[in-house]
């Protein structure tokens, strides 16, 4: 299957963000790097990251995807967070 890419990757702008684990594991910085993002992190972190975009995104077509860069995954969910208004409420998956 071709990954799905509906924009070149970005880099975080925050280049201490990283991708929010489960108890069992440490958070670690989003790669920056045009490899599939199942292979920078691994199978289950890439998973972790893939549901979070799939949660928040209101694309029809996001690029979250396991296939795509972790930054350009991560970029979709901070992008999709940061559509939330001052007082509006995020979903948990925009904590990170």
């Amino acid at each position: 299957m071709t990954p799905i890419q509906t924009s070149p990757p970005v880099a975080s702008e925050d280049p201490q963000t990283s991708i929010p684990e489960g108890p069992d594991m440490t958070p670690r910085p989003v790669p920056v790097t045009d490899e599939p993002c199942r292979d920078a992190i691994g199978e289950t972190v890439s998973a972790r990251l893939v549901q979070r975009c799939i949660q928040v995104s209101p694309a029809t077509h996001p690029p979250c995807n396991a296939a795509n860069p972790c930054a350009l995954i991560q970029g979709e969910i901070d992008r999709s967070c940061a559509m939330y208004g001052p007082g509006e409420t995020k979903p948990k998956e925009c904590a990170g």
